[in-house]
């Protein structure tokens, strides 16, 4: 059945090849006028009469798509007419293309009553016109066209439901795939936040007690601490709160770069701020030591900033639980392919309410999830003895 071919533009074949843009009427239009011209020749038509019933069987065709049933009754009624009037016409190819695009398009139930019809139309034109002794033969083959037209019809269907599936099965992807990038992005945003504020407050807290107890000549240096303190932990939050309004495809590389207290653009915290941060932990009476090996320039900046977050996190933690007097050291190893990250420190493990190994609470969970972002696994727990320590060990080119 070549009518059936015809029509599916995206699909190879002859017929099929023309372009995606081709309305449907229009190539069904030209279906109908190829095999009117076809079908259409000296013997084939001998009157007006046998002409008016080629149209009648051929032109119905232009609007098959649009209405298969109502087009597959017209020419089956058509080539009733022509039966009855005994009128043999090569045009009853047309019944054949109606009757797979019943079979693709409408109801099971209409293309089983349209395969019926057309089974019966074949027996009837095999006993009219089959030559002598050869009845079964020809209807046969009548037989084996329709079943073939309708075959193929049926094989139409199935594919477009396939196709069909197909696409709904990728919305479905795509929209799980939005769905769980909205959630990593949440949770990152909630990191950063709980991070920077957590971290800012804890030693705006730890300024503001060693304030009572500083001398006045000191009162300065203290209150300008806390100022400083809390203006950096003001960015960091307008930072992270600025992902929730950057819409575009770079939301995520945006992560530091937002605007600072003073609205200009800031580059994300790295290994090189290191310094500064164990200077504000000093400031707010943990004594800190840093050491960093390696050259940290050939680390990306999105590891450089998990780095940052690890140590502020840890000693944030330090702050927070150890007792007074405690010291802290950070070390951090750069090497091709591989930062380490260590902070210990030798305040007392037990009773101080320091957060478990197991890593429940949002800190530790937070530092679990920015470490697993690049292949590493997290260790946290009491050293032997007194104190605590944070191990990790990160691949820069692994980033998930």
């Amino acid at each position: 059945m070549t009518g059936t071919g015809a029509v599916r533009t995206g699909r190879p074949g002859a017929l099929a090849r023309l372009p995606g843009w081709v309305p449907p009427l229009v190539a069904d239009a030209a279906l109908a006028a190829a095999l009117f011209l076809l079908t259409l020749g000296p013997g084939r038509v001998a009157d007006g009469r046998g002409f008016a019933l080629q149209s009648a069987l051929v032109l119905p065709l232009v609007w098959r798509r649009r209405a298969p049933r109502s087009v597959f009754g017209v020419i089956a009624a058509a080539a009733l007419v022509q039966w009855l009037l005994g009128v043999q016409l090569p045009a009853d190819a047309a019944l054949l293309v109606a009757l797979g695009t019943v079979t693709a398009r409408a109801p099971y139930r209409s293309a089983w009553a349209a395969g019926l019809v057309a089974a019966a139309g074949a027996v009837l034109a095999a006993a009219r016109w089959a030559p002598e002794g050869r009845f079964l033969a020809s209807g046969a083959a009548m037989a084996a066209a329709v079943a073939a037209s309708a075959l193929l019809g049926a094989n139409t269907r199935v594919r477009r439901a396939a196709r069909a599936q197909r696409l709904a099965r990728l919305e479905r992807d795509r929209d799980e795939r939005e769905r769980r990038a909205v959630e990593e992005e949440r949770a990152r945003i909630a990191r950063e936040l709980h991070d920077s504020v957590t971290h800012g407050l804890s030693v705006v807290v730890a300024l503001a007690d060693a304030l009572g107890h500083a001398r006045p000549a000191d009162a300065c240096a203290v209150t300008a601490r806390i100022a400083e303190t809390g203006r950096q932990a003001l960015g960091d939050m307008r930072r992270a709160l600025g992902l929730l309004q950057d819409a575009g495809p770079d939301a995520g590389t945006d992560a530091g770069s937002g605007a600072g207290s003073g609205g200009e653009r800031r580059s994300p915290p790295g290994i090189g701020q290191l310094g500064a941060l164990c200077a504000r932990m000093e400031a707010a009476g943990l004594v800190t030591r840093l050491r960093v090996d390696g050259e940290a320039a050939g680390v990306p900046a999105a590891a450089q900033l998990t780095v940052h977050r690890l140590v502020q996190e840890s000693l944030t933690n330090v702050l927070r639980h150890a007792p007074q007097g405690t010291r802290a050291e950070v070390r951090v190893s750069c090497a091709p392919g591989a930062v380490t990250v260590e902070v210990t420190d030798d305040g007392r493990a037990a009773g101080t309410g320091r957060p478990g190994s197991a890593g429940a609470g949002l800190g530790l969970t937070g530092m679990r999830e920015r470490a697993a972002a690049f292949g590493g696994v997290l260790e946290a727990g009491p050293r032997p003895g007194d104190g605590w320590r944070v191990f990790v060990r990160l691949d820069p080119g692994g980033a998930s």
